[in-house]
């Protein structure tokens, strides 16, 4: 399954609009089902209102009443060459706001979501849960929202 996921989000980083940094990054979300959603980053000119790969990618699961399904998440991203493909070696993990966002799905489903961390290119892989990227994180229960 890891491999699967690290896979979809390699292929829909292929698909980032990152004119401005020039880093590409695709996220693949598994579904309880088995089924798998991806995003890409989506960059803006006002670089404010540019979204993350796993933004887009939870975005698109909640928009099909799939947030609460979440079990894993696989992120990877790297410099994008001439041709707008991510390449490099160093992996990439999701930054705050989207380790924020993974969070919120994770409480509404009630489970521990997996966090896949991946380079754009080799084999290396880290696996983290929630709680190891986003210590005393901040939800739904905290605000008295039943999840």
């Amino acid at each position: 399954m890891r491999d699967r996921l690290v896979g979809a989000a390699r292929t829909a980083a292929l698909n980032a609009h990152a004119p401005y940094s020039r880093f590409g990054v695709g996220a693949a979300v598994l579904l309880i089902d088995g089924s798998v959603v991806t995003g890409a980053n989506f960059e803006n000119a006002s670089y404010g209102l540019s979204l993350c790969a796993e933004t887009v990618a939870l975005a698109t699961a909640s928009s099909a009443g799939r947030l609460r399904d979440v079990a894993a998440i696989a992120v990877i991203g790297g410099a994008m060459d001439s041709g707008g493909v991510p390449r490099g070696l160093a992996v990439v993990g999701p930054c705050g706001r989207c380790r924020q966002v993974i969070n919120e799905a994770a409480q509404m489903g009630g489970r521990d979501v997996t966090i896949w961390c991946a380079a754009a290119e080799g084999d290396e892989v880290e696996r983290y849960t929630v709680a190891d990227l986003l210590p005393h994180a901040f939800g739904p229960a905290d605000l008295g929202i039943g999840v």
